[in-house]
């Protein structure tokens, strides 16, 4: 990183030749804002959780060679192949993970909305029972800021 310079020729042949970004600025502000940009680039996002919709079990099936199979009625929202879900029993989770099969009727189904039942069973895991709740969510990442505090902005002061 350079302010107010330029490199020497066998520098930037140099630098070229073994993949170093040189970048080069005559605005500090420039400078501070590409070096905050990419160490918030390299900050691991945090992740929210949004609830999509709540299914209730109200039955279940066991199917010879493919296990168990819940009888569902869909509350609140909607429940989506692609979402994660998590299996309530009295408030508590017993388990997280993802759906296997999603049908509606006997047709393989990508969602179903609040209203309808279905049928669903879940990845590794056979020991749901009637009453259980299964809630529907999305693991969205959110990225990472670096507070700015330009300096002589807000920095403190030291005293004399």
């Amino acid at each position: 990183i350079g302010f107010n310079v330029r490199p020497e020729s066998k520098g930037a042949t140099l630098a070229a030749k073994e993949g170093v970004d040189v970048r080069l600025y005559t605005i500090i502000y420039e400078a501070i804002a590409d070096i905050r940009a990419a160490m918030e680039g390299m900050l691991e996002p945090t992740y929210r959780e949004q609830v999509h919709g709540r299914v209730e079990i109200r039955r279940i099936f066991n199917i010879a060679g493919t296990g168990t199979i819940a009888g569902c009625y869909v509350n609140e929202g909607k429940i989506a192949r692609s979402y994660l879900v998590r299996l309530l029993r009295d408030q508590v989770v017993v388990h997280e993970g993802k759906l296997a099969s999603l049908k509606r009727f006997k047709d393989d189904v990508r969602e179903v909305a609040a209203g309808y039942e279905c049928g669903l069973s879940l990845e590794g895991f056979q020991d749901i029972k009637q009453g259980d709740v299964i809630e529907a969510y999305e693991r969205i990442p959110v990225m990472r800021r670096i507070n700015p505090t330009p300096a002589g902005r807000d920095a403190p002061r030291p005293s004399a």
